[in-house]
């Protein structure tokens, strides 16, 4: 590195000081971090084989592919790479399904009594998604990308972007870093704080990404329209100097640099309000910046599967093809198609004189690849979703706590995601749409109060992580009512707020909130249902009031001085003699 350095020095003394000491700084970093992340690309790698063989020869700085090229040499079993894109699935339906609304954002309980403030985070949560899932921000893929390279590498970075049109359209644009391309670094509390990542491009593609700054080096290149690739690195770093009241790069919290490695100059210096490039990992070792992935939990099993499929594979090819035995002085030119005789080929006495050579026993090779598949399954989180299916009869108690246990079991893992990838990811996001103006204008009350956001997560995962206290609810209601069984006293059921419970549980379990009735509904179903009890209960009641009024009939009538059938309601009326006055 000391002689590249020297060239650099050499070549570079075009452009200014300052110029020539960041791309100094910038190689030397470079440097340094290709250095410290050997040993993970190592393994990397050796994964990529077992897992994903496109990626193979990728996770070094200037390995050359040429594209095309056949890297499925090494891999013989496929369980892994099946449970991988399981995983991937997965960790997407947990925490970005994209058939709801996986956050939302909220302000303190006391601004959120305003109305006002409460539709302007229901415009900016929709406003959000639509710029996310539209077709020119790829989110969906990238995201996919992401969470396969979780899985298999255990970091995975998402480039956040403005959308860059010819059309003059606003809107965002992600990329998925390959783990290959990227080299990130850590500040003092452990959060990715810059980045160096390395990329080819054509002389025609950098010509139009830089065309202020067009490396001459570069230039016989573009007259030729060559298809050559040359090398770049983007650079992102805390700026130390940032001075928000600047109107230079300085007022940029993150500086970025693109510097030629062809050329050794700095092609352009920029920043960024926010972190452009959100980082996940999966797990972290102590002293480690890169996360280390289940694929590398279960790389043993992976190379041991592989191992066994290979002699499953032979033993498979003797059992159906087998090595014949013959004596010293047998047949030496057997006929093997079908329906061939072969003469000489059984003794005088009827003895075969060709034998078949043992190939052992194959069910045990499959009980061995079995266990080692379902131990990669489990790392993979598959076995995991496999319980409902294999149990469709539960109960919805045993649902919840189903639930319950998943959500115990994911949230450590799949959890820091939110707080890893997704809070900077929204974070970027949001300061970007409201630079290009996406956002719904921020209510007075808002700007007054100088509150910060606060991001609610409502993923399925989320969801999982409070179906305890549905669990819990179901588990007390189940033990009272095996005590209002025993007591006959139905009061003990009056301790709990079934009208609060009941839509909580419902939105633990993903019910639409279309799906619910409104406050407005439940109280007309119950005041019809008072109208419906009280009028079957008159109905009830008019074979005892016949039967009363029959009864006070019978009575009246064997009374002196009564004319039955005459009177009110149908009653015996006392007789009545002439009337004074009459005719």
């Amino acid at each position: 590195m000391a002689d590249e350095l020297k060239e650099l020095a050499a070549t570079a003394m075009v452009q200014n000081g300052r110029a020539q000491d960041i791309v100094i700084d910038s190689l030397r970093e470079f440097a340094e971090l290709q250095s410290w992340r050997s040993a993970t690309a190592e393994q990397c790698e050796e994964i990529a084989a077992l897992l994903i063989p496109a990626h193979r020869n990728t996770f070094f700085f200037g390995t050359a592919n040429w594209p095309g090229m056949k890297k499925t040499d090494r891999q013989v079993d496929s369980n892994g790479q099946l449970a991988l894109d399981k995983f991937s699935a997965i960790c997407d339906s947990l925490l970005t399904p994209r058939n709801m609304y996986w956050h939302g954002l909220s302000f303190p309980k006391r601004l959120m009594k305003n109305r006002r403030i409460r539709l302007w985070a229901e415009q900016a949560q929709h406003a959000i998604f639509k710029a996310r899932y539209t077709d020119t921000a790829n989110f969906a893929s990238q995201n996919q990308m992401i969470f396969q390279g979780l899985g298999a590498y255990g970091t995975s970075g998402m480039f956040v972007d403005k959308l860059h049109s010819l059309e003059g359209k606003r809107g965002l644009r992600y990329k998925a870093i390959p783990l290959g391309e990227l080299y990130i670094r850590e500040n003092h509390q452990g959060r990715v704080d810059g980045f160096i990542r390395w990329f080819q491009l054509t002389a025609d593609q950098a010509k139009k990404q830089f065309p202020e700054s067009f490396p001459q080096q570069l230039q016989a290149a573009l007259d030729q329209r060559s298809q050559t690739k040359f090398a770049f690195i983007q650079r992102v770093i805390p700026r130390y100097d940032w001075d928000p009241r600047s109107l230079s790069p300085k007022k940029m919290p993150y500086a970025s640099y693109y510097i030629c490695l062809t050329s050794h100059s700095l092609l352009s210096e920029g920043g960024y309000r926010t972190f452009p490039l959100p980082i996940t990992r999966y797990t972290q070792a102590p002293g480690e910046v890169y996360g280390r992935s289940p694929a590398m939990q279960v790389l043993p099993s992976l190379k041991t599967l592989n191992a066994e499929k290979r002699v499953f594979l032979k033993q498979g090819h003797r059992a159906s093809d087998p090595v014949l035995l013959t004596a010293d002085d047998g047949l030496f030119d057997l006929s093997l198609r079908p329906g061939a005789m072969n003469k000489g080929g059984m003794s005088p006495d009827g003895k075969p004189l060709v034998g078949i050579l043992p190939s052992g026993q194959i069910q045990i090779t499959e009980k061995m690849m079995d266990m080692e598949v379902a131990i990669i399954k489990d790392a993979f989180l598959v076995l995991l979703f496999q319980i409902m299916t294999e149990t469709p009869q539960m109960t919805a108690t045993e649902v919840i706590e189903r639930t319950n246990e998943k959500g115990i079991l994911l949230a450590p893992t799949i959890g820091r995601q939110q707080s890893e990838y997704l809070g900077p990811l929204i974070e970027r996001e949001l300061d970007l749409m409201m630079q290009l103006g996406l956002l719904p204008p921020v209510p007075q009350e808002l700007i007054d109060a100088k509150a910060e956001y606060e991001v609610e997560y409502t993923s399925p995962i989320s969801r999982a992580m409070k179906a305890q206290e549905a669990s819990g609810f179901i588990r007390t209601v189940e033990s009272v009512k095996e005590l209002v069984n025993i007591t006959g006293d139905p009061s003990l059921l009056d301790t709990f707020n079934f009208d609060k419970a009941i839509p909580a549980i419902a939105e633990i379990q993903a019910v639409p909130e279309s799906w619910m009735a409104t406050a407005q509904e439940i109280a007309a179903k119950r005041q019809n249902r008072a109208k419906a009890q009280q009028a079957q209960q008159q109905i009830q009641a008019l074979p005892a009031q016949a039967a009363m009024i029959k009864a006070q009939a019978v009575v009246h009538k064997n009374e002196p001085g009564v004319v039955p059938g005459q009177g009110g309601m149908g009653g015996p009326q006392p007789a009545q003699g002439p009337q004074p006055g009459g005719m």
